[in-house]
Parts: C-alpha cells; structure tokens; sequence
C-alpha cells in the first residue's frame, strides 16, 4: 500500500488468502458465522465478490483455509516417512508433524477449529472435508498393506483415525494448559487395536 493509499483511508486489493481469512474471521468473531456474508467480507477486504469467490467457493470453505494444499501436504508428510516404520508409527508421526504449530500461529489455529468443529452450520460441509482428509490415511494405509484403498481395513484406519484426531481436538480447545501434540499422542496409540500391532 503506498503512503498515498494509506493516507486516504483506501485499502489495496486482497493478494493472498491469508488476507481474506484474516478479515472473515474477525468479521466471524464480531457478528458471528452465520450472520456473515461474503458481502461482508469482500466490502472488509476491499474487493469485489466475484474476486471473492475465486479464492473461496463459499463462505463454508473460508474457515478451511487453503485445504486441497493442507491435504497434499499431509500425503508427501506420510509418503516421506521410512518404509522401515510400522504402518501405525508412520501414520501417528505423520498426523502429529502435520499437526505441529508454531506458537505464533496457535491462537488463529484454535480460532479455526472452533470454527470448524463447533459451527452447527458447517457440519454438512465439514463431513466433505473429513472424507477427503480420511482418503489420505487411507491410501497411505492400503499402500502400506498392500490392498485397495476403498478396502475394509484402510477405510477403518482412516475413520478411526480421524476420529481420534477430532477428539484430541476437542480437548485441546476445551482446556488451553493441554498441548495438542501429547493430546494426539496419547489418543494415538489406540490406532495399535486397529492395526493389529503391539507397542
């Protein structure tokens, strides 16, 4: 923004999609998610709805973030974890890494999953997500074992899975002292029940 821009009170277009989840979420926290309209959010970001929705399809996506990039990352996560690892150390290591915040970022993190997990207006569109994100286990899952990927046992490990990292969630948001990583560690260790493997 230049200091002519900033002297006029104007505000430069949104760039990134950081910006734009940085204004829906105060907007989310000011008048609440469903009083919210990508009307809204475009006016506080200072650009048109049609640009709007070229970063996000809804409103819905908007507390997902960038998530066809967080599901590709967690892939290459568990892709790169060491052919040596049991199937259920290579899924947890990937799970907690995906799931390892810098500091800084914790308090927008727990802003999101409240969002996420505590929306009654998202949940139809939240259990799409979860599909997807149970897809990644899975494949990851059935390639370690050497079965479809569409197979009883991928598609278990990748519900329970999920599951258990919504429960770590969960706690972590109702009590601030937890530290997520050891909530996810801890919930972990049942995916042995379903993998079959002993500690």
């Amino acid at each position: 923004m230049t200091r002519k821009h900033a002297a006029l009170g104007g505000r430069p277009p949104a760039t990134s999609h950081a910006e734009i989840e940085a204004a829906a979420f105060a907007l989310f926290a000011q008048r609440g998610f469903d009083a919210t309209t990508m009307e809204d959010i475009a006016h506080a970001v200072g650009v048109g709805r049609r640009t709007l929705f070229r970063y996000f399809p809804s409103k819905n996506d908007i507390p997902w973030g960038q998530f066809d990039d967080s599901l590709e990352h967690l892939r290459n996560v568990l892709n790169q974890k060491p052919a040596e690892l049991t199937l259920f150390d290579g899924i947890q290591r990937g799970i907690i890494e995906f799931n390892r915040l810098d500091p800084s970022a914790i308090p927008q993190h727990r802003a999101r999953m409240t969002l996420i997990l505590r929306t009654p207006a998202l949940q139809a569109h939240s259990a799409l997500k979860y599909a997807q994100w149970r897809a990644v286990i899975a494949d990851f899952a059935a390639e370690r074992l050497s079965v479809p990927s569409g197979s009883l046992v991928p598609t278990t490990i990748g519900r329970a899975s999920l599951a258990l990292a919504i429960s770590a969630y969960e706690m972590w948001l109702d009590d601030d002292s937890l530290a997520l990583e050891v909530l996810l560690v801890q919930g972990g260790q049942a995916l042995r029940t379903f993998t079959g493997e002993r500690p």
